[in-house]
C-alpha cells in the first residue's frame, strides 16, 4: 500500500509502502530501502551504527591509574608546602582539566609530574600564596626551564589569567609607601627611593639565594631588606642608631612585627659572607656588617661559593680530628690491657670487677645510648645554609615502642652479647671463649 505525501530523503522517491513482514508496521522505501520509524523516514541502516562502550552513556567513565597518583603527588606537595585546603581543591581541579586535555594526555610521566607541580604553584599564585618557581623545581628536582615551558603552555590552554610577580616592581611600589625622602625627614636621615629600592632588591636576591625566602611572607622581607638598605646606604651613627620601630615611625608606615625576626636572619647572613672578604681585616659582627653590605652585594655569588668551601673544610677537619681521637682512645686502653693481663696470669688475685665500677658505666652508657637515639638528627644544623623549617624544625615526641613480657627464656645471640661487653678485659674473654669453643667443636 502506498503512502501519500512521503518522500525518501536518501533517494528522493515517493514509492513508499506499508511493510507488514514483521509484527510491528513499518513504512519502507521501495527504491533504495530506506525505513521509516514512528512517522519519520531513517536514513541509516536497520539498527543504526555501531557506537563504543566508551562512549555510550551506559557508564561513567573512570579516572585511569597516572591520574589517580598524579592527584595524589598534588595532594602530596600541598601537603608539604603546607597550603590551605582550598589551594589544594583548586590545584587537583586544574590538574584534572589539565590532565584529561588532548595536548597533555598523551606526554611522558615526567611532563605530568611537572605538570602537577604547575597546577599547584598557579594555584598558589590566583591565591596570594608565597611560593616561587624555584621551590616548585626544587621538590619536583626538575630543571626550572622545563617548569617553566609546562606552567606557560598549561596557562594558555586552561586560559588561566595567573598574576605575574616581578620582584623589581613589587619592591619599587613597596619602597614608595616609605616616606624618607628630603622632603619628608632631616638630610641625615633621607635617602632617595631608586637607590633604596635597587639595595633592597639586591638583599632579596640574596635572601631569597640562602633560603631566608622559603615559605614566609613576602611583606615582613620587604620591611627588612628596605630598613636593611636604608641604614647600609649611609651607615652612620645616626642611622645604625635607629631601631625597626623608630624607623617605621620616621617613615610613617606601619610596623610588621615578624620583621625584626628577617632583620635578624639577613644580618647572620651578611656576616657569614663579610668574614670572606679578603680586605676585610676586623672581626664581622652584626653591628658592623652594615658597613661591608655594599661589597658583601657585589660580589655576593663569589663570597657565597667561598663561604660553603670554607664551611666544608671546616667539617672535614673537624671529621678528621674526631676520628684520630676516637683511634687514640682506641689504642690507648687495649695497650693498657695487653700489659695488665700479664700480671693477671701469674698472680690472678685481682678481685672481680662489679657493675658500675671502673670508667665505662654500664647504667650511664645505656642513658647515653637512649638519648641519641632519641634524638633526631637535624641536617640544617650542619649546613651553611637551609631552609628555615629544617633549622628551627619542631619537636616531635616518638612514640616508644611498647615492652614485651620477658620470660628469661630466649636465645641471646652473639650480636647481643657483643653489645653487653664494656670492658677491653671482657671484650678479651669473650674472645678466647669463642675460639676455644670452636676448636672445641672441630676436634
Amino acid at each position: 500500500m502506498s503512502s501519500a505525501g512521503l518522500s525518501c530523503p536518501g533517494c528522493g522517491s515517493s514509492n513508499i509502502v506499508d511493510d507488514d513482514l514483521y509484527s510491528q508496521a513499518q513504512m519502507v522505501c521501495v527504491d533504495c530501502g530506506s525505513v521509516v520509524s514512528e512517522g519519520v523516514l531513517a536514513n541509516d541502516p536497520v539498527g543504526g551504527s555501531d557506537v563504543s562502550y566508551s562512549r555510550t552513556t551506559a557508564v561513567a567513565k573512570k579516572p585511569c591509574a597516572n591520574l589517580k597518583k598524579g592527584l595524589q603527588r598534588v595532594t602530596a606537595m600541598c601537603r608539604i608546602l603546607r597550603v590551605n585546603s582550598e589551594i589544594e581543591d583548586l590545584s587537583q581541579t586544574y590538574f584534572t582539566k589539565a590532565y584529561q586535555h588532548e595536548s597533555f594526555i598523551k606526554v611522558s610521566l615526567q611532563k605530568k609530574e611537572v605538570l602537577g607541580g604547575c597546577c599547584v604553584l598557579v594555584s598558589c599564585r590566583l591565591l596570594n600564596w608565597p611560593i616561587t618557581m624555584g621551590t616548585i623545581s626544587c621538590l619536583l628536582d626538575a630543571d626550572p626551564m622545563v617548569v617553566g615551558v609546562v606552567y606557560q603552555e598549561m596557562v594558555k590552554i586552561l586560559n588561566i589569567e595567573a598574576p605575574t610577580i616581578n620582584i623589581t616592581d613589587v619592591m619599587e611600589a613597596h619602597t614608595q609607601e616609605y616616606k624618607i625622602s628630603s622632603l619628608d625627614v632631616p638630610e641625615e636621615l633621607a635617602e632617595d627611593s631608586r637607590d633604596l629600592s635597587k639595595r633592597a632588591i639586591a638583599l632579596v636576591e640574596l635572601a631569597a639565594d640562602t633560603w631566608i625566602v622559603t615559605g614566609r611572607r613576602p611583606v615582613p622581607i620587604m620591611m627588612a631588606a628596605v630598613y636593611l638598605a636604608w641604614q647600609s646606604l649611609k651607615p652612620n651613627k645616626h642611622r645604625l642608631k635607629f631601631s625597626l620601630d623608630k624607623f617605621c615611625q620616621l617613615a610613617n608606615v606601619n610596623k610588621n612585627r615578624p620583621a625584626t625576626k628577617r632583620i635578624s636572619e639577613m644580618k647572620e647572613v651578611l656576616c657569614k659572607l663579610g668574614k670572606e672578604i679578603p680586605w676585610v681585616r676586623e672581626e664581622v659582627t652584626p653591628d658592623n656588617v652594615m658597613r661591608q653590605v655594599g661589597d658583601i652585594l657585589n660580589n655576593r655569588y663569589a663570597l657565597l661559593r667561598r663561604a660553603m668551601r670554607t664551611h666544608e673544610d671546616a667539617l672535614k677537619a673537624e671529621c678528621e680530628a674526631s676520628s684520630e681521637d676516637a683511634l687514640t682512645e682506641e689504642v690507648a686502653p687495649s695497650r693498657i690491657s695487653d700489659t695488665s693481663s700479664v700480671g693477671e696470669c701469674e698472680l690472678n688475685t685481682e678481685k672481680p670487677q662489679q657493675p658500675g665500677e671502673g670508667d665505662d658505666n654500664p647504667s650511664e652508657l645505656h642513658i647515653d645510648a637512649q638519648e641519641s637515639q632519641d634524638a633526631a638528627p637535624n641536617w640544617g644544623k650542619r649546613v651553611l645554609f637551609a631552609p628555615p623549617c629544617v633549622v628551627h624544625a619542631k619537636k616531635r615526641r616518638v612514640e616508644q615502642p611498647e615492652l614485651k613480657d620477658v620470660t628469661g627464656d630466649e636465645e641471646i645471640s652473639d650480636s647481643e652479647i657483643d653489645s653487653y661487653i664494656r670492658t677491653p678485659r671482657e671484650a678479651r674473654e669473650f674472645a678466647l671463649t669463642q675460639k676455644k669453643l670452636s676448636e672445641s667443636e672441630k676436634s
